[in-house]
Order: C-alpha cells, then structure tokens, then sequence
C-alpha cells in the first residue's frame, strides 16, 4: 500500500512538472527545436515537446528501477515475514509450554515446546523445559535426547544444560550419571555454589566418603552450608572413613586415615572413640593406651572408659593402677567400676574384682556388669551364682528391649 503511494505521489509530481514546463515554454513565441543524431538517424523536436518527454521518461524509468529493486529485494522480504511470524509463533509456544508445565500438563507441555524450539530465540530453554517434562512423565529417553539438543545449543562454558541434567539426574536417583555431569561442571567452575552442593547431597546418597572429603574445604571455602551443617558433614565424613578402614582390620589403613583427619575434628569425642577402638578391635590396643588417659582427661566418656578396660595391654597391673587413680575423681562411676572389675579379673584378682562389680551393680544394674560378675563368679567355682547373675542381666537386656518398643509405638 505504501509503496503504490508513493508511485501515485512520483506520477502526480511527475504530470505536474511537465505541466509547468509546457505552460512556461508556451508562453514564447519562439518555443525553441532540439536536434538529436546518432549514425544516419536523426531526430527533430521541439523544445516543449523534449522537455514534457523528458520528465515523462524520468519518471518511467525511475519507477521502473524501483520495480526492479523490489522485486530483487521480494524473496529475502518474504522470508523475514515467515521466520518473524515462525518466532512469534515460537514465543507463544513457549508461554504455552511453560503454562502447560507449571499445571503439570507435562505431554501438552512437552508437545508444544518441542514443536517450535527450532524457531524460538531461546531454543535453550525451550529443550530444557521439555526435559524436565518428559521426565516428569516418565519418559527419560525423550529427557536425554532434549538434554542432548540442548547441549548441542549451548557452549562448553555454559553450565545451565549440565546443572539441569545433573538434577533431573539426581531427582530420579541416577546418582553415579548426576556425579559423572558434576565432575565435568566442576573442573570448569570449582567454586560453583549449586555444582557444589549437588556434588555433597550425591556423595551422602552413594556413600561415597572419600569423595566428600575431598570436598569438604571447598564447601566450607565457598559458604555452601552453614557452619552448623558443615561439622556435622565433617564428622559424619570422617567417623565413616574410619569405620571403614576399621572394617578392613588394618592398622596402617586406620592409622593412615587418622592421620587425614583434621585436628579440631580429632578432638570430637565420638571421632575419637570410633579411632580408638577401631585400633583396639585390630589389635593396636597398646598403640591408643596412652592417647585414651589423655582423652578421659580432657572428657571423661562411659565409652572411653569401656574401651580402656577393652585393651589387652602387655601390663594389665600398670593398667589397673591407673584406672584406680580415677576413683578419687569419680567414685562413684559404675561405668568406672564395672572397668576395675573387669581389669582385676584379667589380673586375675577376683575378690577385688567381685567388690568393684557388685558397687556396680548396687549403683546401677547393667548387662556388661552381670555378664562380668557371672564370669567371675563361675572362676571362682560358685556355679549357683553365676548362673543367678546371667539371669539377671537377661533380664534387664530383655527389660531394655521391650522399653525401646514401647517408646517406638
């Protein structure tokens, strides 16, 4: 419409021109010839008539090039309109998909998407939603080949289709898949606060303790987790490397993982515990003597104490002897006394061993006290009471047992 405008607008301006010219020539009495040659041919007019053909032709073949140009200029016009109308279309499809998803219409929503991501501006987007969709229908063949087009319009350095591939990874459970995309995150943004909480929560999940130590400095570094949750992650961590090594009943291994612990987590008592006897259920006993006096020192642990007597240690009267130094302290421990008994026993002191037992038992009645006074009761040869005392602590462990299932009903 424009364009026949400013045809009309060029014709009239054209037929105005010539009008004026003729007018103002026609006013002489002489109008005046033109003379044009060219080989034997040769042409005679007047000076009126040139000058009104003149701007004629000007106009015709002005308007005849401008034809020219927009019919070259037509085919790349015609193919702006479609991807224009095909992008436009491709917005509304994505509001619509993304509508569909947020109701939880997740095939209409994945449909939608998938159908003009081609055209969109943001194609990235449109795959990723769709991802998320098909997964949420259960279709995850269809999520890794949108998670795979996705990658393949997004660059090396762009961590948005991996961030979300490693949750929809994690979310469905596909823990070892979701560590293999991370790793790859990781090595190209080490600080990355989601790559490395992701990392954390599929480490827990796998168990895989060795790995979250490693990053553990970086989740402390990049204020991943509050200050709370990362001691709690540390000692769960390193509690459960040890345990580990202590199931390989190795001392070197246990000792070496030790070692790696750092110290203000070394002097967490139950980080502590499980070294010690993790030592002692390998037979280093002797090595962790001295290391469990010290502990008991700085916090005196009913568990340290139970260890303490646990050890086979190549001087049991040495052994003794310092236990009994803590009775000044703690006179009254049971968990202190049941220890002394059980020492005296392995120095083969039974009546010693039978008082501090049964001032145990007096304070407190335990399974370990009565189990250790029958012991020494049937060394003595006093069968009649030994069999009295196993009874009685099957009976407090059945007492325990059937509290604990009244507390979980």
């Amino acid at each position: 419409m424009r364009n026949f405008l400013y045809f009309l607008a060029s014709l009239l301006t054209a037929v105005v021109v010539a009008y004026a010219l003729h007018s103002w020539l026609a006013q002489h009495n002489d109008p005046g010839y033109v003379l044009m040659g060219f080989g034997h041919w040769s042409l005679e007019t007047s000076l009126t008539v040139f000058a009104v053909a003149s701007v004629i032709g000007f106009f015709i073949l002005y308007n005849c090039f401008r034809l020219l140009g927009f019919l070259l200029r037509l085919p790349g016009k015609l193919s702006k309109n479609r991807r224009s109308i095909k992008f436009n279309r491709s917005q509304e499809g994505l509001i619509a998909g993304l509508f569909d998803a947020a109701d939880g219409n997740w095939e209409s929503a994945e449909k939608i998407l998938i159908k003009h991501a081609a055209n969109s501006g943001a194609p990235l987007l449109h795959y990723l939603t769709a991802a998320r969709a098909a997964q949420s229908r259960g279709a995850l063949d269809k999520r890794d080949e949108y998670l795979r087009k996705a990658a393949e319009q997004s660059s090396e350095s762009n961590l948005t289709v991996g961030l979300t591939q490693a949750e929809l990874h994690l979310s469905e459970q596909q823990f070892e898949q979701a560590l293999e995309t991370l790793g790859k995150l990781h090595s190209i943004n080490p600080g990355h606060a989601r790559v490395l909480k992701m990392m954390h929560q599929a480490y827990q999940h796998v168990e895989d303790w060795e790995g979250l130590s490693r990053l553990l400095p970086s989740l402390q570094q990049h204020k991943v987790l509050m200050e709370t949750e990362v001691k709690l992650l540390q000692t769960k961590t390193y509690s459960s490397l040890l345990k580990k090594a202590a199931t390989q009943n190795d001392q070197a291994a246990i000792q070496a993982c030790w070692n790696d612990i750092p110290e203000h987590i070394k002097t967490l008592p139950g980080i502590a515990n499980i070294y010690f006897a993790s030592m002692i259920a390998s037979g280093a006993g002797n090595t962790v003597e001295d290391g469990i006096i010290k502990q008991l020192a700085k916090h005196w642990d009913d568990t340290l104490l139970e260890l303490y007597s646990n050890i086979d240690s190549t001087d049991t009267a040495r052994q003794l002897q310092t236990a009994e130094q803590w009775l000044a302290i703690y006179p009254n421990d049971p968990t202190l006394l049941k220890a002394l008994g059980k020492l005296s026993q392995k120095t083969g002191q039974m009546e010693k061993a039978e008082q501090y037992l049964l001032k145990s038992l007096n304070i407190d009645a335990s399974v370990g006290a009565c189990q250790l006074i029958g012991e020494v009761m049937f060394i003595k040869g006093d069968k009649d009471k030994a069999c009295e005392y196993f009874k009685r602590g099957l009976q407090i462990a059945s007492n325990e047992v059937i509290t604990q299932l009244e507390k979980t009903t």
